[in-house]
C-alpha cells in the first residue's frame, strides 16, 4: 500500500518538470501559478466526493484542541522558514535572529505540551527509538532529495546549456523512475521488512549521490540520468519501508499524529536541504549568482555538493542500522 501511495505521488512529480518547462518556455513562469488554480479546484472536488469505508478510533478530546501549542508549533515553524529563505543566501544578523526565534519557539512548544492535558503532539512518543530514527533519516533523506531539485536545474542550464522544456524534460526522469519502482519497492518491504529495505534503498541512494558528484563531470548528461537513475530508486525503496515501520505499530488514537509528524520532519528537511545544500553549491560554484558562473564551476558545485550529500546518506545509514525492526501488525 505504501508502495502504490508512492507511485501515485511520484506521477504528479514526474509530470510537475516537463509541463513546468514547457510552461516557462511558452508563456513565462506566471503560467505555473496560473495553472494551479484548476488543478487544486480539480483536487478538492476529488476531495470532496471520496467516500471511504474506513473508520479509526479517534483520540481523547475532551480536555479540548491544543490551540496554545498549535500557535508556538506554529511560530517556531515560520521563524524557522525564514530564517532559511531570507538573506538571499547569506547568512546575517536577521537569519541569525529568526533561528534564535525558531529555538525559542520549540522550547516554549515543549514546555506547553508537557502542561496541557491534550497535547498536540505528545512528547514521549518522541523517544520511542523507531520513531525517532525514522524522523532523523526522514529529514537527511528529503534535504538529499531537495539538493536534485535545487541544483540540479542549475547543472542542465548553466553547465550542459540545456534550454528550459529540456532542463524539465531531464527532471521527469527520476519521478518516472519512482513511478515505475513504487510498487516493486512495497513488495521488496513485505518480502524483507523495514529495516533491511529501508537500509537497501539508502545504500542506492548514497551510489546515486556519489555518482552525482563524479560521473557528470566526465560523462555529462549520461552520468547525470544514471546517477539519477540509482537515486530514485532508493528513495521510493526508503520511502515505502521507513513510512511502514513507523506506522505498523501506531495505535489509531494516534496514526493521525504520527503520520503528521512524519509530515513535518519530511519538510523540515526539504526546507533545510533548500537553504543548505543551495548554499554548499553556491559556495562551491564560487559565486551567489549562478547565472554567471563558468560552466566548470557550475559543475565544481555539483560535485561538491552531492559529495556532501552522499556523506549525510552514510550517516541516515547509520541511523538505520541501529533501529528497531517493527512488529508490522497484521
Amino acid at each position: 500500500a505504501m508502495g502504490l501511495l508512492g507511485t501515485m505521488s511520484a506521477v504528479g512529480t514526474a509530470a510537475g518538470p516537463a509541463l513546468g518547462g514547457l510552461l516557462i518556455g511558452l508563456f513565462g513562469w506566471r503560467a505555473i501559478f496560473v495553472v494551479m488554480v484548476p488543478v487544486a479546484l480539480l483536487a478538492l472536488w476529488l476531495v470532496a466526493r471520496r467516500r471511504t469505508s474506513v473508520e479509526t478510533r479517534a483520540c481523547d478530546m475532551s480536555a479540548g484542541f491544543d490551540v496554545a501549542g498549535m500557535v508556538a508549533l506554529g511560530l517556531a515553524l515560520a521563524a524557522f522558514s525564514l530564517a532559511a529563505t531570507i538573506g538571499g543566501g547569506q547568512l546575517g544578523g536577521l537569519n541569525v535572529a529568526c533561528l534564535l526565534a525558531a529555538l525559542g519557539g520549540g522550547v516554549l512548544f515543549a514546555l506547553i505540551e508537557r502542561r496541557v492535558p491534550s497535547p498536540l503532539v505528545p512528547l514521549e512518543i518522541l523517544t520511542e527509538r523507531t520513531l525517532s530514527a525514522a524522523l532523523a533519516m526522514n529529514a537527511v533523506v528529503a534535504a538529499v532529495m531537495m539538493a536534485t531539485l535545487v541544483v540540479g536545474p542549475f547543472y542542465l542550464a548553466f553547465a550542459l546549456g540545456l534550454r528550459e522544456a529540456s532542463v524539465g524534460l531531464v527532471m521527469s526522469i527520476g519521478p518516472v523512475i519512482s513511478t515505475l519502482s513504487g510498487v516493486p519497492s512495497g513488495r521488496v518491504v513485505d518480502q524483507i521488512g523495514t529495516k533491511a529495505a529501508s537500509i537497501l534503498g539508502l545504500a542506492l541512494m548514497m551510489a546515486g549521490a556519489f555518482g552525482l558528484s563524479f560521473l557528470p563531470p566526465i560523462f555529462g548528461l549520461v552520468g547525470y540520468v544514471v546517477s539519477i537513475a540509482v537515486l530514485t530508486p532508493g528513495y521510493q525503496l526508503f520511502q515505502a519501508a521507513n513510512n511502514t515501520a513507523v506506522m505498523a505499530d501506531v495505535p489509531d488514537g494516534r496514526r493521525g499524529t504520527v503520520s503528521g509528524i512524519l509530515g513535518l520532519s519530511r519538510n523540515l528537511g526539504l526546507v533545510t536541504g533548500a537553504s543548505v545544500m543551495g548554499a554548499v553549491f553556491a559556495a562551491a560554484a564560487g559565486t551567489g549568482d549562478v547565472t554567471l558562473a563558468a560552466p566548470a564551476d557550475v559543475a565544481r558545485g555539483l560535485r561538491i555538493t552531492f559529495a556532501v550529500a552522499g556523506g549525510l546518506l552514510v550517516l541516515a545509514i547509520g541511523i538505520g542500522t541501529t533501529r528497531p525492526q517493527p512488529s508490522m501488525r497484521s
